[in-house]
């Protein structure tokens, strides 16, 4: 009796291990998650595209559904394959397929690390797992940001001032910003993007965009520290910069004479010294200014120094030009420019010379008609009785 049930118990062991269902159950499992970067470093509403390999070792179809535990609160999650969101995948035997796991942090968020597991899960022991970590590297805000690396600015009151900014979304909704600008009276601010000027900008959540903002100050500005105050504003979002530039002066001069007299005369041969004066008009010293002339053919022009070192503001300096006129010069009227210039400004002036003929010539054209009135009368007196 005993061994007739041992005998049966074997019997019925062995027809189990043959049943062909029973087989296939028995050889699942071997399902498993790969991709080499578990953990990554991300900016508040950045979204992360995970490349995840799922790779089947068993001898049998593998129907695997994904989910992802333990997200944390306000993140989101896609899983797609070949670009479309799936409920489901079937790995062949020994075979691989590849499935994309975007994950969206949020933009209100602590700077902190964050895990989560994606898990594959498929019928019999068809299960795996794939831990992740994701380090936020700052702290996350739900506002608008209007930041530039270089707020401050220096130049003489003839510049135009050229500042890059960038205007960031970090809401969750699109944005139209409004760009405007706080500036002084007479002070003129333009917004530009990609060389176009601009009055608005819009942004979808977590987008940003470059401007340049140009400001030009007003004529004669004094030499100061002036705010420049920009804003990029919605009707339920906003964000301020100030800007600063510095006016270290008005560049401006005046080329002329003592008398404000632009000409004089003098005989050909001869020379003539006419003096200039440089006026400092602006509200910077100019230096280094450099005197030259640019004459007529042939003439030429001397000064008793050709640059003046510094000239303060409101201040004026003079100095000595000798112009020469060449021997044979024409009489009649020349002009010759006088020019005043530094790096920032110049000045120009042109002077009229009447040149008269000389006297030694007005000699000599008086004693040659005198021999031609001797000559004729002594022809007459000669050959006239005959």
């Amino acid at each position: 009796m005993g061994r007739k049930l041992l005998s049966t118990i074997t019997l019925v062991m062995l027809l189990i291990g043959t049943m062909p269902g029973l087989n296939r159950v028995q050889a699942a499992g071997g399902v498993t998650l790969f991709t080499p970067y578990t953990g990554l470093s991300v900016t508040p509403g950045e979204t992360i595209d995970y490349q995840v390999d799922v790779k089947n070792s068993s001898s049998s179809i593998r129907n695997l559904t994904f989910s992802v535990e333990g997200l944390p609160d306000g993140w989101s999650k896609t899983i797609t394959a070949d670009g479309r969101d799936i409920q489901q995948l079937s790995v062949q035997p020994d075979g691989k397929q590849q499935i994309s796991l975007e994950i969206t942090v949020p933009l209100e968020i602590e700077k902190a690390d964050y895990a989560f597991t994606l898990v594959a899960d498929g019928e019999g022991s068809g299960h795996a797992e794939l831990p992740f970590v994701t380090t936020v590297s700052e702290q996350g805000t739900f506002e608008t940001e209007l930041t530039t690396e270089q707020p401050n600015m220096e130049g003489h009151a003839d510049s135009t001032f050229s500042y890059s900014a960038t205007v960031k979304n970090r809401t969750a909704e699109k944005q139209n910003y409004a760009l405007s600008s706080g500036a002084p009276e007479g002070w003129g601010v333009t917004f530009k993007s990609g060389g176009d000027s601009i009055t608005s900008v819009s942004l979808e959540p977590n987008g940003s965009k470059d401007i340049t903002v140009d400001v030009t100050p007003p004529k004669n500005v004094k030499a100061d520290t002036f705010q420049i105050p920009i804003k990029a504003a919605t009707s339920n979002t906003s964000a301020e910069l100030k800007l600063e530039a510095v006016i270290t002066g008005s560049y401006s001069m005046k080329l002329t004479t003592p008398s404000g007299k632009v000409s004089t005369d003098l005989s050909a041969g001869g020379d003539k010294v006419v003096d200039l004066v440089v006026k400092n008009n602006g509200t910077a010293d100019l230096t280094d200014v450099s005197i030259k002339a640019s004459t007529p053919p042939d003439w030429e022009a001397e000064f008793d120094k050709s640059t003046i070192s510094t000239i303060k503001a409101g201040e004026k300096a003079t100095v000595k030009a000798t112009l020469t006129a060449p021997d044979d010069a024409i009489a009649g009227d020349y002009v010759t420019t006088f020019t005043a210039e530094t790096a920032q400004v110049s000045s120009k002036s042109d002077f009229r010379v009447s040149v008269e003929t000389s006297t030694l010539w007005g000699f000599a054209g008086v004693l040659i008609i005198l021999a031609v009135i001797g000559g004729l009368y002594y022809i007459f007196r000669t050959y006239g009785r005959r």
